[in-house]
């Protein structure tokens, strides 16, 4: 999906959120895959800290290139 995104955008400076939301929006592919992309008004709490336990409890696949950016989760069965 960024790689579609992210040629999208080349070049174009990302000055606020309309624009970024604009360009998102008008992704799409030949196959048919169209991107919807909306702001989220929703203030979240920043600053919550996950305990080892909790990290341990995911269902957590580390992908062997850059596994600390490249991972999948899965739901707990």
């Amino acid at each position: 999906m960024f790689c579609h995104i992210s040629l999208n955008w080349k070049g174009i400076p990302l000055v606020d959120i309309e624009t970024i939301l604009q360009l998102i929006g008008a992704v799409s592919t030949k196959t048919g895959l169209k991107v919807i992309a909306k702001k989220e008004e929703k203030e979240y709490e920043s600053g919550i800290k996950i305990s080892d336990e909790e990290m341990e409890e995911l269902n957590l696949f580390k992908h062997k290139f850059h596994s600390e950016w490249n991972y999948t989760i899965k739901p707990n069965l």
